[in-house]
Order: C-alpha cells, then structure tokens, then sequence
C-alpha cells in the first residue's frame, strides 16, 4: 500500500468514527481533495483509488491542473475502463474577473461571499446557458483578515441571492480558525450548522440548500460532529 493509499484509508477511517460518534452515515459526507499542493502522478494515484471530487483555490492553477487531469484519459480504452467523471470545487476566493474562466469548469463554487459576486455569476452564467452551483462563505470567527460574510449579514445576502435566475446557493462554506484550540474551532463549526439549520427551518433558502462545507486537513474530524457535509483535505492525503 502506497503512503498516499494509506493515507486516504487513515482520512477515510477517521470520517467512519466521527460519523458513529455523531449517529451520521458516511456516506454523508463528501470528500473533495484538494490538489494545491500535490503532482499530477499523485493526483493521479487518487483518482485511481476511486475519488472523483477535487479542488483548487486558484483560478489559473485550477484551469492548469484541470486540463491535465483530462490529458491523462485521452485516448483511454473507454470500453474496458472508462475514464472516470471528475468534479472540480473552486474552493478558494474568486475575483469577479475570473468568473467567466471558472463556470466551465467548476461543479461547485464554495466562496461566494457578496452579491455583486453572485449577481456576476448569474450574469455570466446566463451567457453561457448554465446554471452553476454556489456556497455562500461565512466568516464564523469574524477575522477581518477572512473572506466571507458575516453571521449577522448572511440571512439577507442569501434572500438577495436566492433571486438571482442563473444560480443555484446549495448551502455554506467557512474556514474555521487556525488555532490548536479545538473549543475555538468547535464553536465556529457550531455557529455555522445553527445558521444553515435557521436558514433551511424559515424557508430562507430553497430544498436544493444541503451542503455545509467545514473542515480541512487539521479540524475535519470535529466539522464531521457538527454536520459538515463536504470536506476539503490536501496535506493530509498529500504531505500526510
């Protein structure tokens, strides 16, 4: 078994016991890997080991790595195995001018965090005839120096987005705090499900709004817990 095998059975293993801790089932909880740091053989590896959910904070290095992920299956031998379906997250902030760039090739956008934003990709989405997928960021911690929105505001900004025609807001994102005290991690996470229960509990949202994207490579066990639906992991599976 290959370091990077062992560590997607580790990840994978973790996520089955914070699930029993929880009274969840697994299979709740999707794990998007995050490439940043990884090469394209390794990215690779992962995909062979049967993970189809992958993510990038970087417009151009998702774009890159993107284009390479598909050269790696051209010219594959689609009747013995067919190349395998990936979905790319655009997990990191996205300018207003890269909107255009990312609709083609992202599944799920996880950083929108105001309406001028989300107003650009309902435009740009229109242009293109698709009707892509979003998060709304929250900024649970309130660190001025972090995208996303605050508690507070997030109610009326997603009421504004859910009128945009060429979106669909299918949830919350946020990046917890980068600190060793898991209360303080904790906390956040708790903030963030008791909003998207508030927001889901009032009809704020639509029946499409089911994503709560927490937890990384450092707090994932403890987003698990709280409800995260979607976990973004590099380092653990790349630098282990």
């Amino acid at each position: 078994m290959s370091k990077i095998s062992e560590r997607i059975k580790r990840v994978g293993d973790t996520i089955h016991s914070a699930c029993a801790r929880a009274d969840r089932e697994p299979e709740e909880v999707t794990l998007v890997v995050v490439t940043k740091s990884a090469t394209i053989d390794a990215i690779k590896e992962v995909i062979d080991l049967g993970v189809t959910e992958l993510g990038e904070n970087r417009v151009q290095q998702l774009k890159k790595v993107s284009a390479q992920v598909a050269e790696l299956f051209q010219g594959s031998d689609d009747s013995v195995e067919p190349a395998p379906q990936i979905n790319w997250h655009m997990i990191g902030h996205l300018q207003r001018n890269k909107v255009r760039q990312v609709l083609p090739m992202a599944a799920l956008i996880h950083s929108v965090d105001t309406l001028r934003l989300a107003e650009e990709i309902s435009t740009a989405a229109a242009r293109l005839n698709l009707r892509p997928r979003v998060l709304l960021q929250i900024n649970a911690s309130d660190e001025p120096q972090k995208y996303g929105v605050p508690v507070g505001a997030a109610t009326h900004l997603a009421e504004q987005i859910e009128t945009l025609s060429h979106l669909e807001l299918a949830g919350l994102m946020m990046m917890a705090p980068l600190t060793h005290n898991k209360d303080i991690v904790r906390a956040c996470f708790v903030r963030t499900r008791e909003l998207f229960i508030e927001m889901r509990g009032e009809k704020i949202v639509g029946p499409q709004f089911t994503e709560l994207s927490m937890g990384m490579s450092s707090d994932y066990e403890i987003a698990v817990e709280e409800g995260a639906t979607i976990l973004r992991i590099g380092s653990a599976i790349f630098a282990g």
